[in-house]
């Protein structure tokens, strides 16, 4: 076992874990975070998305070991109590959703890509959104969810 100490939605954890376990399942096995979906384990679809130190990682690909003295933030840390994040909020404005499973994920890496380039062209959401797949959408609403999320389609 070993011993780590990190911040997880602004909340101080600590915690004893076996040094293989993944991020992913450290957030959703141990501290109940299931807003991080688990889609692939291979780091393909993106679904588990988080931020650690404020960068989008895709959390199947850390273990949670390398997160020690860091901080993590899910899905479930971006809202401010009952209010959306900007980047949530546009996507149930523009229905940059369908069946949800990718959705966490994708509002993530959108809140990166937007925190990296805040105005960003429709080009720049496509190849920003690159690693995260969607089964159902066709892409078309979760991009302009992402340009309402940074003021305005482009």
């Amino acid at each position: 076992m070993a011993r780590i100490e990190l911040t997880v939605d602004g909340a101080r954890v600590s915690d004893d874990v076996e040094p293989r376990m993944l991020l992913v399942q450290y957030l959703r096995e141990k501290l109940g975070k299931t807003g991080t979906v688990i889609g692939c384990d291979t780091s393909n679809c993106g679904a588990c998305t988080v931020h650690l130190d404020g960068r989008s990682v895709k959390s199947c690909n850390v273990l949670a070991v390398q997160a020690n003295g860091r901080e993590v933030t899910t899905i479930e840390g971006l809202a401010d109590g009952e209010e959306l994040h900007p980047v949530q909020a546009a996507f149930r404005e523009c229905h940059g959703l369908q069946c949800g499973f990718c959705t966490p994920g994708m509002i993530m890496q959108a809140v990166d890509l937007l925190n990296e380039n805040p105005n960003p062209t429709e080009q720049d959401v496509r190849e920003g959104m690159e690693g995260n797949l969607c089964r159902c959408t066709g892409y078309h609403n979760i991009v302009k969810s992402v340009l309402h999320a940074a003021g305005g389609a482009k």
